[in-house]
């Protein structure tokens, strides 16, 4: 039997690996964009330019549904500071505005620290937000899933797993930043599980 196909909209290799476990147990087909030959093109610069997590990730589903005629999902997610207004929100993966072929995540972990140098622990509260959008068809409502985790910010990075500011969050639900943690540890309490959960929840009512 042929499984009906789920496209997910991400190059990111961290977020690649975290979604698959989340979806491991529906009975689809889970791809993504290299697989049904939609490889990089400058106009995916321009679909990250909302104001929202909610409407980047809408963007970017539209987008590839179009492209691949695919039931699609697409994800925008990120950190907000307190302190910092909920900066970088939406600008977390362009925080440091480094030039191609830097390392971002070192980069953005960098000012990251730098905009909180002396900033007492009381004043680094954090969360992590994620918004996946599933579109079936263009003409389809999208669905829309969200998921957050609490945790505050660290004076330095403690731990060497996961991506983007991981080694930076501490977090409340496990007492240590998602740097430290394994991955399993992680998709349990994290944004993205939390998220994808409710997605593959909705999915296993709602067949493809």
């Amino acid at each position: 039997m042929t499984l009906p196909k789920l496209l997910i909209a991400t190059r990111n290799p961290g977020k690649k690996r975290e979604i698959r476990q989340f979806l491991v147990d529906l009975s689809l087909a889970i791809v993504f964009l290299d697989d049904v030959g939609i490889y990089e093109s400058s106009q995916e610069l321009k679909l990250e330019t909302e104001s929202t997590f909610e409407g980047n990730a809408l963007a970017k589903a539209e987008f590839f549904q179009k492209r691949s005629i695919l039931p699609t999902v697409a994800e925008d997610s990120g950190i907000e500071v307190l302190s910092l207004g909920g900066a970088p929100g939406v600008r977390s993966r362009r925080f440091a505005m480094v030039p191609p072929g830097q390392n971002e995540d070192e980069a953005n972990n960098r000012e990251l620290l730098r905009r909180l140098a002396g900033t007492p622990p009381e004043r680094r509260g954090a969360r992590y937000c994620s918004v996946a959008v599933f579109i079936k068809t263009l003409d389809a409502s999208p669905q829309v899933f969200e998921g957050s985790c609490q945790g505050r910010i660290t004076t330095e990075p403690q731990g060497t797993g996961g991506f983007g500011y991981d080694p930076l969050f501490h977090s409340h639900d496990l007492e240590k930043t998602f740097g430290e943690a394994t991955l399993e540890e992680k998709n349990v309490v994290s944004h993205r599980g939390r998220a994808f959960r409710a997605l593959a929840e909705w999915l296993a009512e709602n067949p493809l």
